[in-house]
């Protein structure tokens, strides 16, 4: 079976990516291979913070690896919170915080379009190869739903039938959802 790390510290992300991969392939965690490190996302693009991420991990363990960064863009904030998307209300990654700082910041603003784009770097025997995933919605006047993590309670897909991600199942969310267009177009690349 083929082996890769996922460079990310996220239970969800990497519950979520397990569960798209399903059988086919073994994806083991930062802390299966013994990283316990804090990996600074320091570039100003998805992009960068992803293939940071992933050639960080691929020359100190010695292991492919491939690593996501995921923004929400609000058309009407000029793309913001992008690539801040996780510390947008502070350093604290605190999603509740994050999602009341967007939401006053939209009050009372009609244009409400937005979208999730993931950007997945993979290392792979000294290459670096990178795809990416998007999916268009709105951001919803108040949250709505349990599932999910981060922004998914306020953000509406296109395509979801105005459910919020935090409403649908898990396989509804993955099967439109920005980073399971990522994994798919990366598990075409492995």
């Amino acid at each position: 079976m083929n082996v890769i790390v996922f460079a990310t510290n996220n239970a969800h992300k990497l519950e979520e990516v397990r569960r798209m991969v399903g059988d086919g392939m073994e994806i083991k965690s930062m802390a299966e291979i013994g990283c316990t490190d804090d990996i600074p996302e320091t570039a100003d693009t998805l992009e960068g913070n992803a293939e940071l991420k992933a050639r960080y991990i691929s020359e100190r363990y010695g292991v492919d690896c491939f690593a996501d960064d995921t923004g929400l863009e609000v058309d009407v904030l000029g793309g913001a919170p992008g690539v801040y998307s996780a510390r947008y209300a502070g350093p604290g990654h605190d999603s509740a915080a994050n999602m009341a700082k967007l939401l006053r910041e939209l009050d009372g603003v009609d244009n409400r379009r937005a979208r999730f784009r993931t950007v997945i770097a993979l290392c792979r025997g000294g290459r670096l190869t990178t795809v990416e995933g998007v999916v268009e919605g709105v951001i919803a006047r108040e949250p709505a739903g349990n599932g999910g993590f981060g922004y998914d309670p306020v953000f509406i897909p296109d395509e979801a039938g105005g459910l919020s991600f935090a409403r649908m199942t898990a396989d509804a969310k993955n099967a439109i959802s920005h980073r399971g267009r990522a994994m798919a177009r990366l598990l075409e690349i492995l």
